[in-house]
């Protein structure tokens, strides 16, 4: 989430709607209530105010981070949410892409039609390589997000899983 989406929740959260210059103000005794004492106050209430929005930003990363987990659906929303598209399309899908087609010699003597086949990487291939792939839609451009998307995925994804990012070639 970006700070403006921090910000505007942090609005949202009562419990934590202080103001601290009026919090000052109702705390000093009346006798010291004079315009000077106020005015010196509220240089510390304006430097609370920035300390504690700090906090509060903190407070709701954090909450963020502990309400999603390794489940593909909430990888797949905070990627969305992170890396904002027009149609939500950053998806994870299983790192088994293809197959292998197994092809017999002579000697075997079982004849197969092969069909038309493509010669693929061999991380493509079911149980090698990779666990996961994260397509990212091609309107994005990988090369300037793509160091942030790692760290992203590294901290949500289970320790043992494998993952790459890839281009949607649908698109």
């Amino acid at each position: 989430m970006d700070i403006l989406q921090l910000t505007i929740l942090a609005k949202l959260n009562m419990w934590y709607n202080v103001n601290w210059s009026k919090l000052m103000h109702l705390l000093l005794p009346t006798f010291l209530r004079q315009p000077r004492m106020i005015a010196f106050l509220n240089l510390f209430a304006q430097q609370m105010t920035l300390i504690f929005n700090k906090w509060l930003l903190g407070k709701i990363q954090h909450e963020i981070w502990l309400a999603h987990n390794a489940q593909v659906c909430y990888l797949q929303k905070i990627l969305n949410d992170e890396f904002p598209n027009p149609d939500r399309k950053i998806r994870i899908t299983d790192g088994q892409l293809y197959q292998r087609m197994y092809i017999y010699t002579k000697n075997e003597k079982k004849p197969k039609w092969l069909g038309v086949m493509h010669i693929r990487q061999a991380i493509d291939y079911a149980d090698v390589g990779y666990d996961f792939f994260v397509v990212v839609p091609k309107t994005l451009q990988l090369e300037e997000i793509k160091h942030k998307m790692n760290a992203l995925i590294q901290r949500y994804k289970l320790a043992s899983k494998r993952y790459t990012i890839i281009y949607d070639e649908s698109n």
